[in-house]
């Protein structure tokens, strides 16, 4: 039986080929599209994986994501039924996404992005900073990645809320669920999007949310480009129920050459860059995983296939 890694648009497979036999020599490790038999998978490891794919391989039971996110499997019309499907999570992961959401923070903060675009235009002009009383931030998404953030930003001596489907409690922060969103935003200046992508959750980012933040609001999306309406942010920003955005991740990756946003100054884009799996930090993870998949044992980070997450 074998194990197959299906990311065509990563260029570090080998690297997480490497990670697989470290942890078990024995495994018998496949690179898409290089595959001998394909009725000897039973297991992918995935990351946007091509369309009429995961349905070539008679025997699947199991697709890993290679990273948190799960929703290129989840909408993958071509998920065959009764396959399970698990995520990989690592402090790491969560580490980065940390470091990226404080980075942001501070950058709206401190007017860094204003500074640097001035820079390029040999524009000499200060900005008053915002103090931390006068950004209130608010967290969409309490899960794996979004309660480590929500946490550090509260031991950082920010005001944060946190919004969540079902009810959480953390230290420091005040939580509304699910029929609590109106309250939530009236909360919020920053807010951070790291919900799971959902069909409730698709386009939530939209602008009669926009307008029930606290203003001028600074927008913060790192969960998925779905989750917002493009044409309302920019919409938004135009009429100054938003005054800016960090954006890490969009609905057409790598975002078309034409793309309005390219042409916003208010916004700061990344290529997703906002956390990365190390393959030898979730090799022992995946390898488990895959292990109780044929011994037919309950898997680790499994995902609810009606929840989505």
């Amino acid at each position: 039986m074998s194990l197959l890694l299906l990311a065509p648009h990563r260029n570090n497979m080998q690297t997480w080929k490497e990670a697989l036999l470290e942890e078990d020599p024995n495994l018998d490790v496949e690179i898409w599209s290089d595959v001998e038999d394909k009725e000897r998978v039973q297991f992918i490891v995935s990351w946007n994986q091509p369309k009429r794919t995961l349905n070539q391989f008679p025997n699947l039971k199991v697709v890993s994501s290679l990273g948190t996110g799960v929703d290129h499997i989840l909408r993958d019309e071509h998920l065959p039924e009764n396959v399970s499907v698990c995520r990989v999570v690592s402090s790491s992961l969560v580490r980065q996404m940390q470091e990226y959401v404080l980075m942001a923070v501070l950058d709206y903060q401190r007017n860094l992005h204003t500074y640097f675009r001035q820079r390029s235009e040999r524009e000499w002009r200060e900005h008053p900073n915002k103090t931390i009383d006068e950004i209130p931030v608010g967290v969409m998404g309490l899960g794996k990645l979004g309660a480590p953030v929500a946490q550090m930003l509260a031991k950082n001596g920010y005001q944060v809320a946190g919004w969540s489907y079902s009810k959480k409690e953390l230290d420091g922060i005040e939580t509304f669920v699910y029929d609590e969103l109106e309250q939530f935003l009236k909360t919020t200046r920053i807010l951070v999007c790291l919900l799971p992508l959902t069909s409730e959750t698709h386009g939530i980012l939209d602008l009669d949310l926009f307008k029930k933040l606290e203003h001028p609001a600074y927008l913060i999306n790192v969960a998925r480009g779905e989750h917002l309406v493009d044409e309302d942010l920019i919409y938004a920003l135009e009429t100054g129920w938003i005054e800016g955005a960090c954006l890490d991740v969009f609905s057409e990756e790598p975002l078309p050459d034409r793309h309005p946003f390219w042409n916003r100054k208010q916004i700061m884009i990344t290529p997703h860059a906002a956390s990365f799996t190390p393959p030898h930090e979730v090799a022992e993870q995946v390898v488990e995983n895959y292990k109780r998949a044929l011994s037919g044992m309950e898997l680790l980070n499994e995902v609810d296939l009606e929840k989505g997450y």
